[in-house]
């Protein structure tokens, strides 16, 4: 896996309910756990709801933000906004056929998110990844667990 966006991506496939499974997060997620992000697809982005728990608090939280694709570029290659005008990079690295998980990048390899449609995914797909992104460049000692059980 190299550290580029994919090229197509079919949107509305891509909506729905993805489960946060492991991450190397960012200073606003490094303590969320068992997060579910919701996609729904409007004209040229997802309106984003995030739901977490944050370490020590029992009662869950929600975030609304935004994820913009475009025209003039890979459909992988997209942008979050948690807090206007800020956008941050977000790259779909890998996206198999059946929608099942998806592992988003950044183009500096600071972050990493992998996702399942499911709260778990095959132990050996997940090494897997994991192993891919090692190879791609990511710091994989730095992945933190959801902790979906």
């Amino acid at each position: 896996m190299d550290n580029k966006p994919v090229d197509k991506i079919d949107f509305k496939k891509f909506q729905g309910k993805w489960y946060s499974l492991t991450s190397i997060p960012t200073a606003l997620d490094k303590k969320w756990r068992k997060t579910i992000e919701n996609y729904t697809l409007k004209h040229n982005r997802f309106d984003v709801f995030t739901t977490y728990y944050k370490i020590g608090n029992p009662e869950e939280q929600s975030i609304k933000s935004k994820l913009f694709f475009y025209a003039d570029k890979p459909d992988g290659d997209m942008k979050a906004q948690f807090l206007w005008p800020f956008k941050i990079s977000y790259f779909v690295l890998e996206l198999p056929d059946d929608y099942s998980y998806v592992v988003i990048g950044h183009q500096d390899k600071k972050y990493l998110f992998i996702m399942s449609r499911k709260p778990t995914i095959d132990k050996s797909l997940m090494a897997a990844i994991i192993e891919r992104c090692r190879k791609s460049g990511y710091d994989v000692d730095k992945l933190v667990s959801q902790e979906h059980n």
